[in-house]
């Protein structure tokens, strides 16, 4: 079979034809011309049309290499004259509209860049990296409006870090599935209700349950979006403030102390955080040496341990009580770190109480968080919050890819 009736075949060509292909020093030139009879599609609609006006000068498209050498496209595209969309460029078959990549080589591109960084793709197809970034765009502008709209029960709500200078964006993941599902600019009131804007007010009764941390802005635009839906606090971010409150206390004691009682806290901030069964057996015996002391920070200690068993209650009437007597205990504990962190849960004590109906929780969200941090660092961050957003649902959204 000759070279040029194997590129038509595997370009899926009907209407054109390629007509011969020549080698260069460094590139295989397809020329392609169109076979009289068959009539040509608008460039806009689609639609195949009678009537033409002309050509317009020739044009190259680049391809897959075929062993070492890239294979360009050549063919000077017809004028058409649609009914519908006036006068226009015919449609060709084998790549997309403004684009000068075939859509082979496009989706090669594109499955690359969920591997690696876009500049390492370009090298490797020898093409422009912004070639690379305005296929990832249609890439994942095609996907956004081809993917499968599933009922949302149970979501996510939480924010990545952008930069510094407290720029966020916002992810929202379904729960059940483990897939995200929306990624906004900053983590404001107006971010989250543009999410429920895109996601519909049908879509909106369906939510069952939505996991957050205790920022004000999205609790406020849930309960009023989909006020069916039960709230319940992460638990992760519960735990965070936690820790961080046993951690202020053991820096305050740091700055305070002096001499064979500061020597005794020395060191102590991962051995304090870390869970008992995970201790070395050397770290058991400092924290040992800590809570038989008496300390302040032991107390600490003892109110981090006893806020954690609230997790292990599967009726929520007996979880309640053993928090509001933690609560007492918090309140009463002479650290001011304690104190407030008792205020914060006393303030949301229904969305943390949730959870032991729901026993979700956003686990998978930060673990995604972690790959939307990959992706950012592995490019050495982007130029603007477009491009990181296009680059996160391209390599977390489960998009699918434009056809080949």
């Amino acid at each position: 079979m000759r070279l040029e009736q194997c590129i038509r075949r595997w370009l899926g060509l009907k209407a054109h034809r390629v007509v011969r292909v020549e080698e260069t020093d460094d590139r295989l030139v397809g020329e392609i011309e169109a076979i009289p009879g068959r009539l040509p599609r608008c460039g806009l609609c689609g639609r195949q049309v009678r009537r033409t006006k002309g050509r317009l000068r020739r044009r190259e498209w680049r391809d897959l290499k075929i062993r070492h050498l890239p294979l360009v496209l050549a063919y000077a595209p017809r004028r058409v004259v649609c009914p519908d969309c006036g006068v226009r460029v015919e449609q060709v078959p084998w790549a997309a509209r403004w684009s000068r990549v075939t859509k082979t080589l496009a989706r090669a591109v594109a499955e690359l860049a969920r591997k690696t960084d876009l500049s390492t793709v370009a090298q490797h197809f020898e093409i422009n990296w912004k070639t690379v970034s305005s296929i990832i765009h249609r890439a994942v502008q095609w996907g956004l409006r081809k993917r499968r709209k599933r009922p949302l029960r149970v979501l996510g709500v939480d924010e990545v870090s952008r930069k510094r200078g407290h720029r966020y964006l916002t992810l929202v993941y379904d729960l059940e599935r483990g897939q995200l599902v929306w990624v906004g600019k900053d983590r404001s009131k107006a971010t989250l209700e543009a999410f429920f804007d895109a996601l519909g007010r049908r879509r909106s009764r369906h939510l069952k349950a939505v996991v957050l941390d205790m920022w004000e802005a999205y609790l406020s635009v849930v309960r009023e979006r989909a006020p069916q839906a039960t709230v319940c606090f992460d638990r992760f971010h519960v735990v965070q403030h936690l820790n961080r409150a046993v951690d202020e206390v053991r820096r305050s004691m740091v700055r305070r102390l002096a001499g064979p009682r500061k020597a005794l806290i020395k060191g102590m901030r991962f051995v304090l955080l870390k869970n008992p069964w995970n201790q070395t057996p050397k770290q058991k015996q400092a924290l040992s040496a800590l809570v038989r002391s008496n300390h302040p920070l032991s107390r600490a200690w003892y109110l981090k341990e006893d806020l954690q068993r609230f997790w292990d209650y599967v009726r929520e009437g007996w979880a309640a009580k053993h928090l509001r007597q933690w609560l007492w205990w918090a309140s009463h504990s002479r650290l001011d770190p304690f104190k407030r962190l008792a205020r914060l849960i006393r303030a949301h004590l229904d969305g943390i109480l949730a959870w032991t109906r729901l026993r979700v929780s956003n686990g998978a969200l930060e673990g995604m968080n972690n790959k939307v941090k990959l992706v950012s660092h592995r490019s050495y961050g982007f130029r603007n919050d477009e491009r990181y957003m296009e680059a996160i649902y391209h390599n977390c959204g489960a998009l699918p890819l434009p056809p080949g």
